[in-house]
């Protein structure tokens, strides 16, 4: 059995077709079909039920899969660890992102960092806190960036602060409260809110701030794409509670600060448990912004 058979049967898995993973592989199918069928007949096991039409894993390639995975991690970090040895950093690094990042410029950074070390391959994946707290913990995430409600801490992953900040309300420019310079929660009381999804990290400082307050309020829109929760709020459907630094300068929005409106919290976050080459020189690298 080899790396590269391996390699074959998570693209083959990903792409769920046989031309679309050699194209990923850079080789022609019949090649990667061959390789494929020489390991399924080396291991006694069908790893894909193919039709003209369709692939799919089989039981025992999911089983398969899952281990090929890993098998594969493991050697990309036995590379890297033996080029770190030498002063080099290889090997991957895998970053997951919230959509609100504002503590960090991320572009720059990756910018810096692909320069300081070309031969790491950089994987960037946008989703919640909640899940990349998860990730990070089992180690399939490298580095991460939370935005959480004050004072919540992430549990099974080390973090280092980039930024803490107050929560704006940000309303249309025709809106009735656009001319406000400071706002109260409760002067919001009756308006129809857009916020990130119920339960996710990005939607608790605002529901434990309204709590606090003791006032009701009405989320009728949720979403977890700062576009479209700015879009809602530039047609007057609802207005929301954001970072400032979200918005770029909008001449149809206004914000508007909110005297005992809630706070968030952006961290970095990594597994203190033996972090990889890659992931260690991306810490060292990374400034708040």
């Amino acid at each position: 059995m080899e790396l590269q058979q391996m390699r074959y049967v998570v693209a083959v898995a990903e792409e769920c077709s046989f031309t679309r993973a050699a194209e990923r592989c850079f080789v022609v199918q019949s090649a990667l079909s061959h390789q494929i069928k020489a390991l399924e007949t080396e291991l006694g096991l069908t790893l894909f039920a193919r039709t003209s039409r369709r692939v799919d894993l089989t039981a025992a390639g999911e089983a398969f899969l899952s281990a090929a995975r890993m098998s594969l991690e493991a050697a990309d970090r036995a590379v890297a660890d033996a080029a770190a040895a030498t002063g080099q950093v290889r090997g991957t690094l895998t970053l997951g992102v919230i959509p609100t990042v504002t503590g960090l410029d991320l572009p720059a950074a990756l910018g810096d960092y692909r320069r300081a070390h070309p031969a790491v391959r950089i994987r960037l994946h946008s989703g919640g806190s909640d899940e990349f707290i998860a990730a990070t913990a089992e180690g399939s995430v490298d580095v991460a960036v939370l935005g959480l409600p004050e004072p919540t801490s992430a549990k099974g992953v080390a973090t280092r602060e980039l930024a803490r900040e107050r929560l704006v309300a940000v309303v249309s420019a025709t809106h009735r409260l656009a001319d406000r310079r400071r706002l109260k929660l409760a002067d919001l009381a009756d308006e129809t809110f857009v916020d990130f999804p119920a339960g996710t990290p990005g939607r608790a400082p605002s529901d434990r701030a309204f709590q606090a307050a003791g006032v009701h309020r009405e989320v009728a829109f949720e979403a977890m794409s700062p576009t479209l929760i700015l879009d809602l709020v530039r047609h007057n459907l609802a207005v929301s509670l954001l970072s400032p630094f979200v918005l770029a300068g909008d001449a149809d929005l206004r914000t508007i600060p909110v005297s005992d409106g809630p706070s968030r919290i952006e961290y970095l976050a990594w597994s203190s448990f033996n972090p990889s080459p890659a992931a260690q020189a991306f810490l060292d690298q990374v400034r708040p912004r």
